[in-house]
């Protein structure tokens, strides 16, 4: 009858051992990942809140003072993985700081089918993102647009007047407000249509 000494059981030992260790990995990075996702409506609140990394912040009401002082505001476009052409109807626009202002942008789905998409933003330089206030935009929510259609979104913004009081701000002269729409992989086909949908241009 054979016996098992102790050099035996070290290979089942180490496999156990081994295993363990895997397993744990493994776990760890399934919470990273989680967590990683959870952590990005904080992140984007926080950023619309501070003006954090270039986003620009939200406003209920426009500023009660409108300086006699300009800035170029310009606007940047982009598409990621959409069948759209997506375009502002004016390259740049000169406003008065603490001016309400609109810029308008257009979106074109070429597909024969409903696409929805969001779009992110954001200000450079990043100093001026802070001023940067919008009262109504397009960004972070579902925008769907109908298979051939061209829409219009408007943005509805202004520069609050702390702006020219900065000394990192107070001697820019130029904003760049930049949108980059992506597919929103998230809405499920049967709300896709349903999302409301922006109104077609005339």
């Amino acid at each position: 009858m054979s016996q098992t000494g102790p050099s035996d059981l070290r290979p089942k030992a180490r496999l156990g051992r081994n295993g363990g260790v895997a397993l744990i990995c493994g776990a760890v990075i399934v919470g990273m990942v989680g967590a990683a996702y959870a952590s990005v409506p904080l992140y984007r609140a926080f950023c619309q809140v501070t003006g954090y990394g270039g986003t620009v912040r939200k406003a209920e009401t426009k500023p009660a003072t409108v300086l006699d002082q300009t800035l170029e505001i310009h606007f940047d476009t982009n598409v990621r993985g959409l069948p759209w052409d997506f375009a502002s109807e004016q390259t740049s626009q000169t406003v008065k700081i603490g001016e309400t202002s609109v810029a308008t942008f257009k979106v074109t789905n070429h597909a024969d089918h409903p696409v929805t998409a969001r779009a992110v933003f954001n200000v450079s330089p990043d100093q001026a993102a802070v001023y940067f206030r919008k009262l109504s935009c397009f960004c972070f929510s579902d925008q769907t647009v109908a298979a051939g259609a061209t829409v219009e979104m408007p943005v509805l913004y202004f520069i609050d007047p702390k702006y020219a009081q900065d000394f990192e701000t107070k001697n820019g002269k130029v904003v760049t407000l930049s949108y980059t729409f992506f597919p929103a992989t998230d809405v499920k086909p049967q709300t896709a249509t349903a999302a409301a949908t922006p109104r077609r241009a005339g």
